[in-house]
């Protein structure tokens, strides 16, 4: 059974344009690669963090919109833990709306 997915994760300030794009596309293709459909990727710029995390004060947040059976999600996150440039992620599963259930099921 397919779910949606929301995956929230901040990198390190100083990354220049480069390596954010760099970083984005390593894990879209993780979760293509393992039967994900990527449906929105989000680059929300450089913001203040609430609190200092690893010495940062900032980061470059970004989100990427989902589709998955749930496999793929322990896959990333593994990737963005190992990560030097990820700092903080946060993946968390949406509720589908009774409107799209009916939708997708019709």
């Amino acid at each position: 059974m397919e779910y949606f997915y929301e995956t929230m994760y901040i990198l390190r300030p100083d990354l220049n344009e480069e390596a954010v794009d760099q970083a984005i596309e390593k894990y879209q293709t993780i979760l293509r690669e393992n039967g994900a459909d990527v449906l929105e990727t989000q680059h929300r710029g450089k913001r203040r963090l609430a609190y200092e995390i690893q010495k940062n004060r900032e980061g470059i947040y970004i989100q990427i919109n989902y589709q998955s059976d749930g496999s793929q999600v322990a896959l990333v996150e593994r990737a963005m833990r190992l990560s030097e440039e990820v700092i903080r992620f946060l993946t968390i599963k949406q509720e589908v709306p009774e409107v799209e259930k009916e939708a997708v099921e019709a």
